[in-house]
């Protein structure tokens, strides 16, 4: 219920933010503004996983691709009751997996080829059973409904300073002004639809972290598992979509940019691993 209403609160908050920026070109643009709303807030129900699974070339496998893949993926939606999610393989080298989709029934789960490379099996088994955790907390959609907001506003954001730079008028005051809402405008928004994404999944990652390690009866395969990927995703920084950096269960741009504690989606990995040593979860 608690992500049903949080995903309800963001999809409105992507209508409205849509609509505010269309309203300031009049009435033709609060109605260009709104159809844009709709179509972003639909597209990020609906094609959700569709759109995160393409922004990583995943390839949907089969069992006999992956059958060590498939095995422990059966094993814990049964052992949890879920349907068995869509399986996936991107080819990125870091090591990293996310889970999409806007419920349990239509869910998939991806995972990076470089996870193997740097993994033991049993350690991916803990990633996995954190990423099923996601799926069955809901999380999946809420996340999904995140990175649309933080591309729509990005979206606005550019829309505002194209609008400003040619939207015309008559006086200088008014070309001032123009120009520097649109300044504010493509510095602030960034920042916004990162903030966004970070109060959205940071308590969700701890959660997730408990969840699996119920789901395992131990901590610590997961613990190891993040000890790994905080390392290769330093090794193996990779250009991604920064909307979707939410979705993986480390940062992938962890390696890649600056003030990454503050801005970062996810909490601090070291923080993870502690309470799953110290059995928090229990």
């Amino acid at each position: 219920m608690k992500n049903n209403l949080k995903t309800a609160a963001l999809l409105a908050f992507l209508g409205a933010l849509c609509m505010a920026i269309g309203s300031f070109w009049g009435q033709s643009g609060l109605i260009i503004g709104l159809v844009i709303g709709l179509g972003m807030t639909g597209g990020s129900y609906w094609f959700s996983d569709k759109m995160a699974i393409a922004a990583a070339k995943g390839r949907e496998v089969s069992e006999v691709d992956a059958p060590q893949y498939y095995a422990i993926v059966r094993e814990l939606t049964q052992r949890v009751q879920l349907p068995m999610p869509r399986l996936y393989i991107s080819p990125n080298p870091q090591p990293n997996a996310f889970a999409t989709g806007r419920n349990p029934e239509h869910a998939a789960v991806c995972i990076n080829s470089g996870l193997t490379d740097y993994l033991t099996w049993e350690e991916i088994r803990g990633v996995l059973a954190h990423e099923i955790s996601h799926v069955r907390n809901r999380d999946i959609l809420t996340g999904s409904v995140a990175a649309g907001i933080a591309m729509g506003i990005t979206f606005v954001a550019r829309m505002a300073m194209w609008g400003a730079l040619f939207g015309g008028g008559n006086s200088r005051d008014r070309d001032g002004g123009n120009a520097l809402g649109a300044i504010a405008m493509v510095i602030l928004a960034p920042i916004a639809a990162t903030m966004i994404q970070m109060a959205v999944s940071r308590s969700r990652e701890y959660e997730a972290d408990a969840a699996a390690a119920r789901m395992l009866s131990d901590g610590e395969p997961l613990a190891r598992a993040l000890e790994k990927l905080e390392i290769g995703a330093e090794q193996r920084p990779v250009q991604v979509n920064p909307a979707m950096e939410n979705a993986y269960i480390v940062s992938p741009l962890r390696g890649g940019r600056s003030f990454a504690n503050v801005f970062s989606t996810h909490p601090p990995t070291a923080e993870r691993i502690a309470r799953l040593r110290n059995q928090e979860w229990r």
